[in-house]
């Protein structure tokens, strides 16, 4: 008698060999059988026409805040993930003493762009240590299975307190403190630790992050906690001060490699982007990350399956038009009385003879690239485009300059600004402007195929859950599976190799033998999907958050349904009741 039986489907099983027809019985949340399972089961799922995947493990999330309060981890959940990762870049919510939640949150907030009203309400602090918040999240329900990594930020100024800025080096007594936190989140089963090291990081503030400068020493110090485990992986993200003068490249990627060095035997991985203001970097980064290889350095690089692009709208967190002085004077009035301002021609002919004024600055969680977007948005405006032009509904995202708001100023004898304000008022004003400021500087994916189909490469950087305001980038597993093994012309990836990239690839960097695979003995995490339907829509806000905050979901299709440990957590796209996901406690 199996509890489940999957009837009829072609298997993918992670290992990127060649489909495959079966049956796949499943016993106790476990894979007990793969071929003709004659037994019966409690419950039998169709799979005829469909195909069959490992569930897929998404390395880069930010769920810290939002898996405390929410059981159903929307959007990840609906895009084929059955496991997590969060606690990436070094933003989180444990350690923490209660006098810093506030500081926190102001941190999540500017960096991650999840509303501060949101988290203030919605997280439970029912925590201070990070074996405590580990322990806190599993006592409550989820659809599915997440593993956490130390986040350095909370870290140091839990050590350091209000010393922890991002000026200031930590004393030797602070990095031996922050070694034994981590060597005892560690021991808890803690999957490794991040750091961030980002110019485009800011509090809701304005202030840089704490550990955006840290001292070599005191990385190298907190990465030699791991030396006595036999798992765990570290993590950094880092633009290599792209923002301030002159070529700090070599200089910030030494730092890395101190921090890399010191945890001999682990793996590690960073972020791999094209950046339009250093547009070589990312080639850089693989030529460091395979002299590393050589000298026994495992770093792979976490990279994307499209442009990674800001959503600009006037319910987004960013907007072209957020600078002007009119639009500053009507920019608290609701939704609804904005756009009905803004279609007054008047004031768009006003506004656009205004000259826009600068955000950033301190007192304010604007970075500093959203001034540099604005001032530079006629030259930019080839690369803005409507995600959906043809009005089908289906999102476009690899699109050429005959889309773009430049290209239609140009055929219409207007301005770009003059076109960008009537689109952002399409759909009633819920119109959203597709921007890609990453893996987009040559208008093809000419460098993201190069990027993600490296040796070393492992796919990343969904972000789920956060930048829920102007990014909805955690339906990259459905866009690497549909595009680039169905939709893309040319440079494809095979159905098989992408299966195993968001599987088994991802279990193995992080040291996950239970999962990742279509075996016997192993979880059964799985997803049946229509594979000709699989689609995705237009990302449209929704006011789900907590105290009313809002964030960008993605309308998806294709998935018949996701099993973790055996239970569907999603039906027909759906979500269910079921909530079978757990913490993933490593070395436990």
């Amino acid at each position: 008698m199996y509890d489940v039986k999957i009837t009829g489907g072609l298997i993918y099983d992670g290992n990127g060999g060649e489909a495959f027809s079966a049956d796949i019985g499943i016993v106790d949340g476990k894979i007990s059988k793969i071929g003709t399972c004659a037994g019966d089961a409690k419950e039998t799922i169709n799979a005829d026409g469909a195909i069959v995947t490992p569930g897929y493990i998404d390395l880069h999330t930010h769920y810290d805040g939002q898996i405390s309060w929410d059981e159903e981890l929307q959007p990840s959940v609906n895009h084929g993930v059955t496991t997590i990762v969060m606690g990436n870049c070094g933003v989180g919510f444990a350690p923490c003493r209660k006098a810093d939640h506030e500081k926190l949150i102001r941190l999540m907030e500017g960096v991650e762009d999840i509303p501060g009203t949101a988290l203030s309400e919605g997280l439970t602090w029912d925590w201070e240590s990070f074996p405590e918040y580990m322990t806190a999240l599993d006592a409550r329900p989820h659809t599915i299975d997440f593993l956490a990594m130390v986040p350095h930020d909370p870290l140091r100024v839990y050590v350091m307190g209000d010393r922890a800025v991002y000026n200031e080096r930590a004393s030797d007594e602070d990095i031996a403190q922050m070694r034994t936190l981590t060597h005892e989140a560690l021991a808890a089963g803690a999957v490794g630790f991040s750091t961030g090291r980002s110019d485009a990081h800011r509090s809701a503030d304005g202030e840089w992050t704490p550990t955006s400068e840290a001292h070599p020493s005191e990385l190298a110090g907190i990465a030699s906690a791991f030396t006595d485990f036999d798992y765990g992986v570290l993590h950094a993200v880092n633009d290599f001060d792209q923002e301030r003068p002159g070529d700090q490249f070599d200089k910030e990627f030494d730092i890395l490699e101190t921090y890399f060095r010191a945890a001999p035997g682990h793996k590690a991985s960073m972020t791999l982007m094209q950046r339009d203001l250093v547009p070589d970097h990312w080639r850089k980064i693989i030529k460091r990350a395979e002299d590393l290889q050589k000298d026994g350095i495992d770093l792979r690089l976490q990279a994307a399956p499209r442009g990674i692009g800001l959503f600009l709208g006037l319910q987004s967190t960013f907007h072209p038009l957020m600078a002007f002085p009119s639009y500053i004077e009507i920019a608290d009035l609701s939704f609804e009385e904005r756009v009905g301002r803004l279609n007054d021609p008047k004031l768009k002919q006003k506004m656009l003879a205004e000259t826009p004024v600068k955000l950033a600055g301190r007192g304010t969680s604007v970075p500093p690239m959203t001034d540099t977007m604005i001032a530079m948005t006629e030259q930019i405006a080839g690369k803005m485009f409507k995600l959906s032009p043809d009005g089908s509904g289906q999102a476009n995202y690899e699109q050429g300059y005959a889309s773009s708001a430049a290209a239609e100023a140009q055929a219409k004898g207007e301005t770009v600004w003059s076109v960008l304000y009537d689109w952002m008022l399409e759909d009633d004003g819920k119109a959203l402007i597709y921007f890609p400021i990453y893996n987009y500087t040559d208008m093809n994916y000419d460098a993201v195929h190069t990027m993600m189909t490296h040796p070393l490469s492992l796919p990343g950087l969904t972000d789920g859950g956060a930048h829920v305001g102007y990014i909805c980038d955690a339906s990259f597993p459905t866009y690497l599976l549909s595009y680039w093994t169905r939709d893309r012309a040319d440079k494809k990836i095979s159905i098989a190799r992408a299966v195993q990239m968001l599987s088994a690839d991802a279990a193995d960097f992080l040291g996950l033998t239970d999962r990742g695979r279509i075996e016997v003995g192993l979880k059964a995490d799985i997803n049946i999907i229509d594979y000709e339907a699989l689609s995705l829509g237009v990302p449209e806000m929704v006011k789900d958050l907590p105290a009313g905050g809002q964030r960008l979901l993605q309308p998806v299709s294709g998935y018949k349904a996701t099993l973790v440990s055996g239970q569907a957590v999603i039906i027909d796209n759906q979500v269910t009741k079921a909530r079978p996901g757990r913490l993933v406690r490593m070395g436990q």
